[in-house]
């Protein structure tokens, strides 16, 4: 059947179904005068023969006739009895079905008619006058049907009649019989998770084996200040070219920051600065201090307080521009999966920064070009396409790598990447390795500590330091430290790069004997600080070491990271300083979580111990933070809670006493139950201001302890995953939506009994 023809039926369906509705009334108060002339006419007939057999032949000949009347009306009853049921049989399938399929509602299908047969109210009507002496089971499942297809029809009605109309808006009920708004969308059903766990790795390095992405998102281009914006040398306006103003509204955006204030910062953005100037600009422009940068610091304040200041509509508009270009450049395809990339867009230009008092703070970080980048991917893939007009620097296929993108910034020479989101099976397969790595580790501890202890005897000085060094790696959980360039970082150090200054020996200290003093800049230039007793054979070590050498001589001078990495090869394939602090630090969660969970505590409590076993480890990684800059006002805030919970407390403990008091007068069932009442009242206002007050603690624990860092990067997650399944915490409360995505191997993986 044609589409047209089908329109065309249709239309006529839903004509003569209106005018049916409409006759409906009529027609049966027209029925309703036919069966009452019907049964004078019996009674008459009764009450002239007044016979049993004359009643008999007359209901005979009644049911002959009615027979007659409705096979003449509607040809083949049974015939069309047949087909309705089968319709109502495929209808109720469709309806099932997409109900399953996660609609609210099922959707609106236009049936074609059957053999020019037609189902209105009045066939209906007559269907129900012949059943009345049908059975009633089989009348009462047709009856639902047939109100099911009158339903389906209404809404078939509806949609010929009101096609614009939003259809959302109206109300339905779900499976449950709840009342659903219809604004609300459907709740999705959650996309199946792809569980690589349960697949076969690759074998011989390969990564994967289809890679295809679209390449990343650079940094806009430069905006020109506006006319009415001036940058003022020595208190005169100077109009400068396109790229000395672009690099001086990146200090323009610094100008309230500490780091402008620094000398360090200003001479390196003062000498890049002068590199992008005109030949006569250079010769103007001679003194950072005569430089007035204070208009285009007040300009990009405005602007900032603008965005701020959007309207809902202009901010939905934003928000609908980044949702399409993370849909089309935050994904990639890798092996026939959809996969999340981390960092798709381009850092933009801007000046260095660097940790702590890094040597190249201020330093003109350079816009990034297609020419500088690198793009890996499929051979069989289509190609990432570079902007118009330009080209990448080298299109690879190497799937022996995880990296898309690459290109090596101008500062330090490093090498940048885009990389696979956490959540990625590229990335959970390293984690997963990482942690099984740590577990052989388990295995074979006790022999390495064994054999370091002996190699503190060695007659060789260079196996000495190395046992030393070994030592502070597994008990103090150090990093190995690398060799660096002298003046292009910040003076950082681990443990292979101490120096003798980092170190104080004390004999006895604090009533403790054999006594080591740390003090040194670590990894981001956090400061390292330490007092830790140890073995005696350790310390008498380390005096020989800094025997007759300088403050700035290295403690370990016969030890660099290589030689050590190359002996922890020989002791673990795959062993490195990493595991080693991978391993002490899952041990540690493992320990304290046993040590400090109480069976009788409830949920908040538990969770409190977790975060001080969590912070256990914390503080042997050495994962410091400076407290939030409102941290006290948040504490305000949580304290003033508390006390409102506590007045509430108390008046609910009074009102308690009171209704104890009225109950022992009355002695009724009334006041039992306001006394129950009261009771649950006084014990849910306790539960919250537990709550609180436990918050409060945790808080105030880790203001200086940065939780996340050990959480994410060296705690096994199966341990917490398994602590939670024990005893019954929802791993909501541990891991927030985006870590639980990254640790879903964890998750379906442990069980409540795993060990690390």
């Amino acid at each position: 059947m044609s589409g047209d023809h089908s329109h065309n039926e249709d239309q006529i369906d839903c004509g003569s179904r209106l005018n049916d509705s409409h006759k409906h009334k009529d027609k049966y108060k027209e029925k309703e005068h036919k069966h009452k002339d019907h049964r004078k006419d019996k009674e008459r007939e009764k009450s002239k023969h007044g016979s049993s057999d004359y009643k008999e032949s007359s209901e005979k000949k009644h049911r002959d006739k009615e027979k007659e009347r409705m096979k003449h009306k509607d040809g083949s009853t049974d015939k069309h009895k047949e087909k309705k049921k089968e319709k109502m049989r495929s209808l109720d399938g469709k309806v099932k079905k997409e109900k399953e399929n996660g609609f609210a509602s099922p959707q609106h299908v236009k049936s074609e008619p059957e053999d020019n047969f037609y189902y209105s109210p009045k066939y209906e009507k007559s269907l129900k006058r012949q059943r009345d002496d049908d059975d009633d089971s089989e009348f009462k499942s047709k009856k639902i049907k047939t109100e099911n297809n009158k339903k389906v029809k209404k809404r078939k009605q509806d949609e010929f009649l009101f096609p614009f109309q939003d259809i959302k808006s109206k109300k339905t009920k779900n499976k449950k019989g709840e009342v659903l708004d219809g604004k609300k969308k459907a709740k999705k059903e959650p996309e199946e998770k792809w569980k690589w766990w349960e697949e076969e790795r690759y074998t011989d390095g390969v990564k994967w084996k289809f890679l295809e992405h679209k390449g990343p998102v650079f940094a806009p281009p430069y905006e020109p200040l506006p006319s009415h914006v001036k940058f003022y040398y020595d208190g005169k306006p100077m109009k400068l070219s396109l790229e000395a103003e672009e690099v001086a509204t990146f200090f323009a955006k610094m100008l309230d920051h500490e780091y402008t204030t620094k000398d360090i910062f200003r001479k390196n953005f003062f000498k890049d600065w002068r590199k992008e100037m005109t030949a006569e600009e250079k010769s103007k422009i001679t003194d950072l201090t005569k430089c007035d940068f204070t208009e285009m610091s007040e300009y990009f304040k405005a602007q900032s307080e603008a965005r701020k200041a959007m309207t809902k509509e202009d901010k939905q508009k934003i928000k609908e521009e980044n949702e399409r270009t993370l849909q089309q450049y935050g994904f990639c395809i890798m092996d026939n999966h959809r996969e999340r990339i981390a960092n798709f867009r381009i850092e933009p230009p801007g000046l260095f920064r660097g940790r702590g008092d890094h040597p190249k703070m201020g330093m003109l970080k350079r816009r990034i070009r297609p020419e500088d980048i690198i793009v890996n991917c499929s051979k069989d893939s289509k190609h990432p396409e570079p902007p118009p007009g330009t080209r990448w620097k080298e299109v690879r296929h190497d799937n022996k790598v995880t990296w898309l993108v690459s290109w090596t910034e101008n500062i330090q020479g490093s090498i940048k990447y885009i990389m696979l989101n956490p959540s990625s099976r590229i990335k959970g397969e390293k984690d997963w390795q990482k942690y099984e790595t740590a577990r052989r580790l388990k295995k074979c501890v006790d022999h390495i500590r064994n054999q370091y202890r002996e190699d503190w005897k060695s007659k060789e000085m260079r196996i000495r330091q190395r046992a030393v060094a070994l030592y502070f790696i597994d008990k103090l959980a150090l990093r190995a430290g690398n060799e660096k360039e002298e003046g292009e970082t910040a003076d950082t150090v681990g443990c292979c790069s101490l120096r003798v200054e980092h170190i104080s020996l004390y004999p006895e200290k604090d009533g403790q004997e054999y006594v080591v003093e740390f003090d040194f800049l670590g990894k981001d230039s956090i400061r390292y600080y330490n007092k830790v007793p140890v073995e005696k054979r350790v310390f008498k070590n380390l005096q020989l070491f800094m025997e007759n050498k300088e403050l700035d001589d290295d403690l370990f001078d016969r030890l660099n990271t290589s030689i050590l990495n190359k002996h922890l090869q020989e002791l673990m394939d795959g062993l490195t300083a990493k595991v080693f602090r991978t391993y002490n630090a899952s041990i540690t969660l493992q320990q304290q979580l046993k040590e400090l969970t109480n069976v009788e505590e409830n949920i908040p409590a538990k969770i409190l111990s977790y975060n001080r076993a969590n912070r256990a480890v914390a503080i042997l990684c050495n994962h410091q933070r400076a407290p939030p800059k409102t941290f006290e006002k948040s504490m305000q805030n949580l304290q003033s809670k508390i006390d409102a919970k506590r007045d509430q407390l108390a008046d609910a403990k009074r009102e308690l006493k009171s209704a104890k008091a009225d109950a022992k007068v009355r002695k009724d069932e009334k006041s039992k139950k306001a006394v129950e009442t009261k009771k649950k009242a006084v014990q849910r206002v306790e539960e919250q201001l537990m709550k609180l007050e436990v918050q409060a603690t945790d808080r105030e624990e880790n203001k200086q302890i940065a939780l996340g860092t050990s959480k994410l990067n060296y705690l096994d997650p199966r341990i917490s995953v398994a602590w939670c399944k024990k005893w019954g915490i929802p791993v909501e409360k541990i891991y927030n939506k985006t870590q639980r995505e990254k640790f879903a191997w964890a998750i379906d993986m442990a069980d409540q009994d795993f060990e690390f």
